[in-house]
């Protein structure tokens, strides 16, 4: 072989060995990617398979109350004269010490009210860090409002309201007649609002969490969840589900609204689970537990919250009507109000949580002169439901709420924000970590974006449509509805559908995959994110859930659009009730201050 004068050797001998060694590594590369790839296959459908079983037990169950704590039944409120489905319960147990070695006599009790928003009951305690367990652990008597999966026949609005009053009374009295505090989350708030305005004097501080009060506010294009009910042109669709359903209207039609809100979200809550199954399947499972236990409401009082409260505004302007001589006014409401909120949340955003106050108050004046305070702080990002299921926001905020009740209690009247300021930026720090500070805040800065004018028009439209349907369609539907025929359509919900289609006792092929992933688990071979194939794999997965994310800004783009053709541009509408977000609750740079 001839070699040329300064030229390497070019044969066999001096490249195939580098050239086998750079052949090897790829191939070993892809084929411990594949086997990864088709591991953490087997394993995400193995944990559908297991979320679609516990749903079915859960059901088979009765849909007990999902907590992570012992409790006992106090009230039944199916046996009161007026049913309903709600009990009360007392929490006997947290961790392995009963509740006598944790409480401090010296604190009021603390009664935690779970929404009605097609879920069952738990989303407040139904693990340690939460708002159960952070009152148990800071020596809080704690006591839980449960609900059943099914109403009562025909129950209202009104009858749930009078339960809870008499859950509060019975409270009380068990507490030498301290006033409790009032825990509502999401809709439960409002109804806890409801209940203060009603009785004077009867509980304690109201904690609102997500909780919506001003219906109609919202940030064009960010929160499409308020003119839903202009598109779909008002109340007379919730009649027709409830209709349908012999009576009843099924929880799984809100649930998936909340899906729908945000798409991007659940790509990203299977793409979550497929990327890091090992780690995120306890975390999904229980979640999920809670988040597929549908629940039903009466006809009478899903009506009653759309007609008055989605649509028609109506606890805002002080014209809710509860009983025939009741209507709700929100400056009867005495006790003190802490309200939470966060900028990351697309369900109740701080527009919808505080724009009743100015609505309510002519001024700072005002506010101070009917002798309210009223506390607020936000969080820059938590989601909806990360302000009742993150332990970080359990830990930190809702501590330093607790923590600061007394302070609350001892603020002269008025608008204040609540700052938690923690340096460490740890939500597990000790209470000498961080400190809480109340600065004065006034009602008339307190406005946001709103078109009272166009949404007025929704109200009018729902009700005019309503008494069509009703008068129409409705008397034909209601006549032909039978159990059967209802529990049919509930089975063919697409949100059972799509869950009961992973069972064992629907697809007997899928038990199969338990014995394989148990022997993926017992001889697991991950590789690690930095690998080249996962870091491209991560990749493609944000790139979907980018997509997802503008096509459902183009989509909400396209409502907001519709909306105001339909209904008038707010532009046109009040623009003395149109103002910029003020800069006082201008989203926080930095975790840091909630």
């Amino acid at each position: 072989m001839q070699v040329d004068a300064g030229v390497a050797p070019t044969t066999a001998i001096g490249v195939w060995p580098g050239a086998w060694s750079f052949s090897s590594t790829a191939v070993s590369d892809i084929l411990a990617y594949q086997r990864d790839l088709w591991e953490r296959t087997i394993l995400f459908w193995d944990t559908l398979r297991e979320r679609a079983d516990n749903m079915i037990e859960h059901e088979r169950a009765g849909k007990p109350p999902l907590l992570d704590f012992d409790y006992e039944l106090i009230l039944d409120a199916r046996r009161f004269d007026r049913p309903v489905n709600y009990a009360l319960l007392r929490i006997t147990r947290y961790g392995d010490k009963c509740i006598e070695d944790c409480l401090d006599p010296a604190k009021p009790p603390v009664v935690i009210v779970d929404p009605r928003a097609g879920h069952g009951p738990g989303i407040g305690g139904f693990k340690r860090e939460s708002e159960v367990g952070i009152a148990m652990h800071e020596g809080y008597p704690v006591y839980f409002v449960i609900f059943f999966p099914e109403p009562t026949p025909h129950q209202t609005l009104a009858d749930v309201l009078h339960a809870l009053r008499r859950f509060v009374e019975e409270v009380s009295g068990r507490h030498e007649d301290r006033p409790p505090v009032l825990y509502g989350n999401c809709q439960a708030g409002w109804a806890l609002a409801i209940l203060a305005a009603d009785c004077r004097g009867l509980a304690g501080p109201v904690v609102l969490n997500g909780s919506p009060l001003s219906y109609w506010a919202g940030e064009a294009g960010v929160n499409p969840a308020r003119i839903s009910g202009g598109l779909l042109g008002g109340a007379w669709l919730t009649h027709l589900t409830a209709d349908l359903g012999d009576g009843r209207f099924d929880g799984a039609w809100l649930v998936q609204n909340f899906e729908n809100l945000k798409s991007e979200g659940v790509w990203a809550k299977y793409a979550g689970l497929f990327s890091h199954v090992d780690k995120e399947r306890e975390r999904f499972l229980e979640f999920e537990r809670w988040w597929n236990g549908f629940y039903f409401l009466s006809r009478e009082e899903m009506l009653a919250i759309v007609e008055n409260l989605f649509v028609g505004n109506m606890l805002e302007l002080g014209k809710l009507r509860i009983c025939p001589n009741c209507v709700v006014d929100l400056r009867r409401i005495h006790n003190p109000l802490v309200i939470f909120a966060s900028y990351g949340d697309n369900i109740t955003p701080p527009h919808q949580a505080l724009g009743w106050i100015p609505a309510v108050y002519t001024g700072t004046d005002d506010l101070k002169q009917a002798g309210q305070r009223i506390v607020y702080l936000t969080n820059p990002h938590v989601g909806h439901l990360g302000i009742f299921v993150s332990a970080g926001v359990a830990r930190l905020e809702h501590r330093a709420i607790l923590d600061s009740l007394n302070k609350i209690n001892a603020l002269p009247p008025g608008l204040y924000e609540m700052k938690i300021d923690n340096p460490t930026g740890d939500p597990n720090c000790g209470r000498e970590a961080y400190s809480v500070r109340f600065e004065e805040r006034r009602v008339e800065d307190l406005k946001f974006p709103e078109n009272r004018r166009a949404f007025r028009r929704v109200a009018d439209v729902s009700k005019q449509l309503d008494e069509l349907y009703s008068a129409t369609l409705g008397r034909w539907i209601e006549a032909i509805s039978t159990p059967l025929s209802a529990q049919w359509l509930e089975w063919l919900h697409p949100m059972r559908i799509s869950r009961y289609a992973f069972a064992s006792d629907f697809n007997p092929w899928l038990r199969v995959l338990a014995p394989t992933a148990a022997l993926i688990r017992a001889d697991r071979h991950a590789i690690p994110d930095t690998s080249p194939f996962r870091v491209q794999e991560i990749e493609a997965f944000e790139t979907v859930r980018d997509l997802l994310t503008r096509a459902r800004e183009l989509r909400d783009q396209g409502y907001e659009f519709w909306f105001e053709a339909l209904y008038g541009r707010a532009v046109a509408a009040e623009p003395a009730l149109i103002s910029p977000p003020i800069p006082m609750i201008s989203k926080p740079t930095c975790g840091r201050t909630a």
